[in-house]
């Protein structure tokens, strides 16, 4: 084995910065928790308003991204098996969110510190 470089990565590792191809793909820090979010897109037969934003939201993170093959690729098959084109799918992206639409806060939280919201005396 090659010793290590500067980096700590041995030379033609992925770190290294030598060679191109799959060698090159970075990991992405949500990967884990995106994945998730595309296997319940996988499973939904007929998108509901959550599941187009969460694909569109999710197309938009990894587009480009020089990794994530399996989330891309996966992304790409629910398009398909929902009938829709990337422009299709933000066309009505755009009119869910013209509509009014918002997201509810994460885990039902209030916005804020304890502070801001505890009762004060006079």
């Amino acid at each position: 084995m090659a010793p290590p470089t500067a980096t700590g990565s041995a030379p033609g590792s992925p770190r290294d910065g030598a060679g191109a191809g799959a060698g090159d793909e970075q990991s992405h820090p949500l990967h884990a928790l995106d994945r998730l979010e595309v296997d319940r897109l996988l499973a939904a037969e007929t998108p509901t308003d959550e599941h187009l934003l969460n694909a569109a939201r999710l197309l938009m993170r990894y587009q480009g991204f020089p990794g994530a093959g399996d989330i891309q690729d996966d992304l790409a098959k629910v398009l398909r098996l929902w009938g829709l084109s990337r422009h299709d799918l933000h066309a009505r992206t755009r009119a869910i969110w013209a509509a009014g639409f918002r997201p509810a806060p994460a885990g039902g939280e209030a916005v804020g510190s304890g502070f801001d919201t505890t009762d004060q005396d006079g």
